[in-house]
């Protein structure tokens, strides 16, 4: 009897974690960014953003995808562990936009000149497109 109440007891914390874990079905959202069109400034904010998803986001994004040429990142989280609100104060504590909201100012007067908005002298520069790779 001991053993078909243990059995019982253990199949239903597996059933409530597993269903739990795939209620959390991850939302996209496309974030825009004004000065979000170079390589380099995608590596900045990329390896920003991996940074302060474990240790801030609580490992709530699960894929980033950078459109260069429309200034956007599409990305999808789980709305269980991190908010659009807290994904977006990232991104301008990382010194860049993030649609109608500026960048943290200290941040983003650290940023390279490239990666700085068009207003401010930043962005890619006429015959030099530099949303691809340098290698």
């Amino acid at each position: 009897m001991k053993k078909i109440i243990a059995l019982i007891s253990f199949l239903s914390i597996a059933f409530f974690t597993n269903a739990q874990v795939m209620s959390a079905k991850p939302q996209a959202v496309v974030i825009k960014s004004a000065n979000l069109r170079c390589w380099e400034c995608k590596e900045k904010l990329e390896k920003f953003l991996t940074v302060q998803n474990k240790a801030y986001l609580e490992n709530g994004i699960t894929e980033m995808k950078f459109d260069l040429l429309r200034g956007e990142l599409k990305l999808k989280f789980l709305p269980d562990r991190t908010s659009i609100e807290d994904i977006r104060a990232a991104i301008n504590n990382a010194g860049f936009d993030a649609d109608d909201e500026k960048a943290e100012p200290e941040m983003y007067k650290k940023l390279p000149s490239a990666c700085k908005r068009v207003e401010d002298g930043g962005g890619p520069k006429k015959g030099a497109p530099c949303h691809n790779p340098p290698y």
